[in-house]
């Protein structure tokens, strides 16, 4: 899918967005203003990434009002769409040219300067379907796997997962990370975080009832790998008005 994140802010306010841990791959064009990341020592976070997905949260400062799109896709879709090593890639942001060279860097030219985001979705369609073209390969069971685990919100015993598609645990456990950057163990733990991260402004379900619903055996397992992966404690996150966080206000 694609998104679009557009946030008014005053001139030379500073505004901090978090990303979080996510089971899916980005690719994020910063088309008005640039964001620094905290967490790397102000490194200055390059305008169009590869954002692989991710077991961690990171931090990004910028000045004024600013507008990002995003192209959201399978973690699978690095191997399939542009040759790289999910299992490599995970918790890096490369630029998009230096994955890409010369091809990312017409795309990245093409996308910032579009006169829409309509023009913008139009555009990395393009793109993308070419490379699918170029690369087209047969599903196997670990993509099979990870929608799977994706459509069940995390929600999967991995061991009956890996006998339901006729896999031994150890010959599942090598295919599905070599196709979603991680294990199944964590890839689950992660898609179960990011079901959670989705009750945000529900204001009439509590930390409790998120966690139980959300497959966490007791709110101390859920306290702990929020934290773990977003850097919040849970009653932070929910009742409060996090860091960031406008773009599930939209």
């Amino acid at each position: 899918m694609f998104w679009v994140f557009e946030h008014d802010v005053p001139d030379g306010e500073p505004y901090v967005y978090r990303s979080m841990a996510d089971g899916c791959a980005e690719m994020v064009f910063h088309y008005k203003n640039n964001f620094f990341e905290l967490d790397a020592g102000g490194q200055s976070y390059h305008p169009a990434v590869v954002h692989a997905q991710s077991s961690r949260h990171r931090r990004f400062l910028t000045h004024g009002s600013f507008g990002i799109f995003g192209a959201y896709l399978y973690p699978s879709a690095l191997p399939q769409l542009f040759g790289l090593s999910s299992t490599a890639f995970s918790n890096q942001m490369p630029a998009i040219t230096a994955v890409l060279g010369n091809d990312g860097e017409f795309l990245q030219e093409q996308v910032m300067t579009a006169p829409s985001n309509h023009r913008r979705v139009q555009i990395v369609s393009r793109f993308l379907i070419a490379q699918l073209h170029k690369r087209r390969q047969d599903e196997t069971a670990a993509h099979i796997a990870i929608r799977h685990i994706i459509q069940a919100k995390g929600q999967v015993n991995v061991t009956a997962l890996a006998s339901q598609i006729c896999l031994s645990t150890r010959q599942f456990e090598r295919k599905f990370k070599e196709f979603s950057g991680f294990s199944p163990k964590m890839y689950t733990r992660i898609i179960r975080f990011q079901r959670a991260l989705a009750e945000y402004g529900n204001a009439a379900r509590s930390m409790t009832d998120i966690a139980y619903e959300c497959g966490y055996y007791d709110q101390s397992h859920f306290i702990h790998e929020f934290k773990e992966f977003s850097g919040y404690h849970p009653r932070q996150y929910f009742s409060g008005r996090p860091e960031g966080i406008e773009y599930r206000e939209g």
